[in-house]
């Protein structure tokens, strides 16, 4: 382990190496003991940082904050007319979906039936093209 390494592992878990992912903590405890005095210093700084973070407790809202809040907003529920008018929609949107599915298809149908006869598709291979014999004389 390196210093740059130590100082990134001490940012992301903090001043108390037994935090620390466990296959790191003996390569740090090696460099601990080569470079007392500094790993103190890095542990020390993020010590701190562990601390202040602890202290920090967010601010609590009052007991009756969230039904203020929520009696201040609109109200959900649909007119009257909206309530008929919401599946009456829905229906006219099916029924238009309908009509169109008959129109295209009797559309297509007609163009199908009147369309002029094909002529006959000729065979690309021959049968003399290929002489199989079963017997094993080619």
């Amino acid at each position: 382990m390196n210093a740059e390494r130590f100082e990134a592992l001490a940012e992301a878990f903090g001043g108390d190496v037994a935090r620390w992912p466990a296959d790191e903590r003996e390569a740090a405890a090696v460099l601990m003991a080569a470079r007392a005095d500094w790993a103190r210093s890095v542990l020390g700084l993020a010590g701190e940082v562990d601390t202040a973070l602890y202290a920090y407790a967010p601010p609590q809202a009052s007991v009756g904050l969230a039904d203020r809040i929520a009696a201040a907003g609109p109200r959900p529920g649909r007119g009257r007319w909206m309530g008929f008018l919401w599946p009456a929609g829905l229906g006219a949107g099916l029924a238009a979906a309908c009509a169109a599915g008959i129109f295209v298809g009797a559309h297509l149908s007609a163009a199908a039936v009147s369309a002029e006869p094909l002529e006959p598709v000729t065979m690309a291979v021959s049968d003399q093209d290929f002489d199989f014999d079963l017997d094993g004389e080619v």
